[in-house]
């Protein structure tokens, strides 16, 4: 067949294949729950392998390492960030989950009598670590034993991944969702205290008028004035005064002079306005559209208002003297700098006044070039805009991580490394900090980390399910249904003991308790179907750092699990 033969001739169009429909079918869902993208293109790849398709090279190894390069770079940050003040909690709750999925791991694989492959393909498929399947593969094709024992461990892998990762996904959905709740009071009772501490947060109102949403966009309007308040000539710091007396925080940006149109956009405070000019207000949208009689009222000022901003994230350095909100706009270089949004661990957050300021924050600021450079020098460094990738970055960090993983120490007969695969996570991970610390260098954009993290997974992937599609079924005869009964033993056993150990031991808030375990768990559809429940975005305050340690960790204890089987 001709469709066949092209394939055969060309692999590479058999990947993109693969690819694409898996990204097709991965979106399918059945009652609000979907396959995922990563087990449906393994699934078409393995259909597409039954074409005997011979898809060798490097491919498959560039595309992981790069992966988990891309993996430890996102997370690094965060992770190392973690290890100290307050999150050191949720990660030392993240290392115990992960202990627990191993300990469970290790169980059954001696119980059932699986071999490293299917150890380890249970494991990331029970636990939904797709990352472990290729640091197992490394690692088995390391071990000492002939190249047909090799050969069926590895070929087991992806079979036990993907006969293991449905449930693990559907398992974890329904225990964090519903048995979870159960187990802390109800789900009335963990409603009812996550409302609180999204009230403590966030408050909903406050009776300071000073008091502002700080996450909601930033206006700018041009008025006319022609206002009761404004009959005669005034400079611009009496008329911010006047808007502070008011609780309104609002800045002039630009004028049109009624006598001559001229404009001027370089404002200071002694510059004067005069009734009949036209004038751009800038501030958060609530304070702009509150009643402004007094000054004047609102025009279409089209023109006026073309003006060009620039909006960046800041990252809040540790030697930022600026304690909160409110301090951070007593400042006189926040003048004509607006807040558009504040994140912390990278969940958004919902600033007051009163909310502190923390190194590692990141704030989104608007405003002009010239304003921002000066107060993002001022709150500690900004992340530079640019859509171009740093290849120089990631080609070094790469090989030097691979470098690294290369090294090895004799335990008995079998060497122990972190293989390619680990080396290149450790290395993502360390220069990802690295990064976060001087931004002047390492960029990557979060367009190309996006394609990066998921073409470079879903691809290695894909080859995987090509390449073992001959042998998929005579796999999948020889796990049996013991590979389902393990799967469930590992998806439920660890996550119920780490909810009692969240809930009792660490006195985690029950909401923030079930984030930490689908963080730790690696289960983003948990973590969907907990804030479903619970109708709040609180849970996610625990999913974070979690997720950026047991992320590594997982992978690594893959990598021990294969060792400790073999």
């Amino acid at each position: 067949m001709w469709f066949v033969e092209t394939l055969r001739h060309t692999p590479a169009l058999a990947v993109f294949l693969t690819i694409g429909l898996g990204f097709l079918f991965g979106k399918v869902k059945i009652k609000g729950i979907a396959l995922g993208t990563v087990t449906s293109v393994l699934i078409i790849g393995v259909l597409v392998g039954q074409m005997n398709i011979d898809v060798g090279g490097p491919l498959k190894t560039v595309s992981f390492l790069l992966f988990l390069f891309c993996i430890g770079y996102s997370v690094g940050p965060q992770f190392f960030r973690s290890l100290r003040g307050d999150g050191l909690k949720q990660v030392l709750f993240a290392v115990v989950v992960c202990v627990l999925i191993l300990g469970a791991s290790l169980g059954v694989a001696y119980w059932f009598g699986l071999n490293p492959g299917q150890a380890a393909g249970m494991m990331a498929g029970a636990s939904t670590a797709s990352p472990v399947v290729g640091a197992a593969e490394d690692t088995v094709s390391s071990l000492p034993a002939s190249a047909s024992a090799i050969k069926d461990m590895v070929d087991a892998i992806p079979v036990c991944y993907a006969m293991t990762y449905v449930f693990g996904t559907l398992g974890a959905v329904w225990l964090l969702g519903y048995v979870g709740p159960a187990m802390m009071g109800g789900i009335d009772k963990v409603k009812a205290m996550t409302r609180e501490l999204e009230k403590s947060m966030s408050p909903a109102s406050s009776n300071d008028p000073a008091s502002f949403n700080a996450c909601r966009p930033v206006a700018f309007r041009a008025f006319l004035v022609d206002g009761s308040g404004m009959d005669t000539p005034r400079s611009v710091t009496e008329i911010e005064k006047e808007f502070e007396k008011l609780g309104r925080r609002i800045t002039v940006e630009r004028i049109e002079r009624s006598s001559n149109s001229e404009r001027i956009n370089n404002i200071s405070p002694d510059t004067i306005i005069n009734p009949g000019d036209t004038v751009v207000l800038a501030g958060r949208r609530e304070m702009i559209v509150a009643d402004n009689d007094w000054f004047g009222h609102e025009v279409p000022g089209v023109d006026l208002l073309n003006i060009k901003l620039q909006d960046v994230d800041v990252t809040v350095s540790k030697h930022c003297k600026i304690k909160t909100i409110r301090d951070l706009f007593d400042q006189e270089w926040m003048e004509g700098v607006d807040i558009k949004s504040l994140k912390r661990n990278e969940i958004p957050l919902n600033p007051m006044e009163q909310t502190e300021l923390r190194p590692g924050d990141i704030l989104e600021l608007v405003g002009m070039k010239k304003k921002l450079d000066r107060a993002a020098k001022e709150i500690g460094y900004a992340d530079p805009v640019t859509l171009a990738t740093d290849f120089v970055f990631v080609g070094l960090g790469v090989l030097l991580g691979g470098l690294l993983g290369a090294l090895a120490i004799k335990i008995g007969n079998v060497s122990v490394s972190l293989g390619a695969s680990g080396g290149a996570l450790v290395a993502g991970l360390i220069m990802g900090w690295l990064r976060s610390k001087h931004p002047t260098y390492g960029s990557i954009p979060k367009a190309s980390l996006w394609v990066f993290n998921n073409l470079g997974l879903n691809m290695y992937i894909a080859v995987i399910g090509i390449a073992s599609g001959p042998s998929f079924v005579s796999s999948f005869a020889q796990v049996g249904p013991k590979i389902f009964v393990a799967g469930i033993i590992v998806t439920l056993v660890p996550l119920f003991l780490a909810i009692l150990i969240g809930h009792k031991m660490f006195k985690f808030h029950p909401a923030v308790t079930l984030g930490c375990c689908a963080g730790a768990r690696k289960t983003t559809a948990g973590l969907g179907a907990v804030q479903e429940r619970l109708g709040s975005t609180v849970p996610a305050l625990g999913y974070t750092i979690t997720y950026a340690v047991s992320n590594t960790l997982l992978i690594i204890f893959g990598i021990v699990l294969v060792l400790l089987t073999a």
